[in-house]
């Protein structure tokens, strides 16, 4: 939080606009802190990270379905001649009939819910299903061949001709980006532009989590809520319990322990706590790691002007 200077004389007698438009902002409300901390943008990692809304992610997710459209074609689907890859660029295929919306519950924000009012009328289910990267159905034939991803039985082969390692996305990913780094988190292989970033962030995150400060503001946050009725050991416990993936819509007692959720976090300053723990792991990993992530980001910065001249040759 920022800590404010003694005021001169004058502002015993006016307040300045300035001054009243940070409080407004929430610069000087807890409140409002908790709400900008709790932001992946708050994050010393994602300097190194590629916003997926900004100008340059969309330039390679343009320039990625104007490759594999053309891949498409060459594949015998003459269909995609006439795709606009406009209207999908921001999409991710999945298989036709696998496709399931119907449930919402879930949060964007890396510490869950910190508003009593949108909670007590949301509950946990906040995930924003328009924002970020979409998923859009595809015929079974289409599929495979834009991703690879083969089940039992399936045909490698599409009009006779084989599928590329990593179907026509895949392909043209790797046309923009070039050879990428491979790593592992928590089983997980990572891959792509991003990847010692995500792992990093991973691995930064569980080593926060055994920090005692974290610790010691999960308990405060477990004892704020057992004083209100609810027994979690953490946040996470709250906003992941199955009863609120059953229903369709908010019940009245996730709506109930959605609020005070948010309510006892911000009562403890959970979110500050928790989230200077996280950034000074972060920190650190940035410093252990420096090297890597500058190589990663002079890859990204190849990406982009990889792309920009895809799109630019296709306009």
């Amino acid at each position: 939080m920022r800590k404010v200077l003694p005021l001169a004389l004058a502002a015993l007698f006016a307040l300045s606009a300035c001054q009243f438009t940070d409080r407004l902002s929430g610069d000087d409300d807890p409140a409002g802190e908790a709400r900008r901390l709790n932001a992946v943008s708050a994050f010393p990692l994602y300097a190194y990270d590629i916003d997926p809304s900004a100008a340059d992610s969309k330039a390679v997710d343009r320039a990625q379905w104007i490759l594999a459209k053309r891949c498409m074609v060459r594949l015998g689907f003459s269909g995609f001649a006439v795709l606009d890859t406009k209207s999908v660029e921001s999409t991710y295929p999945v298989r036709q009939g696998t496709l399931d919306l119907s449930s919402s519950v879930g949060d964007d924000r890396p510490y869950g819910v910190d508003d009593p009012d949108l909670a007590s009328e949301h509950g946990y289910h906040n995930h924003d299903l328009a924002a970020g990267t979409q998923d859009l159905e595809w015929p079974t034939d289409q599929f495979l061949a834009l991703t690879a991803e083969f089940g039992t039985g399936d045909s490698h082969f599409a009009h006779g001709h084989r599928i590329p390692d990593g179907g026509c996305l895949g392909q043209a990913r790797q046309r923009i980006t070039g050879p990428t780094p491979a790593t592992k988190a928590d089983g997980v292989r990572l891959t792509g532009t991003t990847s010692i970033a995500m792992r990093l962030w991973i691995q930064s995150g569980k080593e926060a989590r055994q920090d005692p400060a974290w610790k010691k503001a999960d308990h405060a946050w477990s004892d704020c809520m057992k004083k209100r009725g609810f027994h979690y050991a953490d946040p996470d416990a709250a906003s992941l319990d199955t009863a609120w993936f059953r229903t369709e819509k908010p019940t009245g007692k996730e709506r109930k322990t959605a609020a005070a959720d948010a309510t006892c976090k911000l009562d403890t300053g959970y979110i500050q706590s928790v989230h200077a723990v996280q950034a000074r792991a972060q920190k650190s990993a940035i410093r252990r790691n420096k090297q890597e992530l500058e190589d990663q980001r002079a890859a990204q910065q190849r990406a982009v002007r990889n792309a920009r001249a895809i799109v630019a040759a296709a306009s």
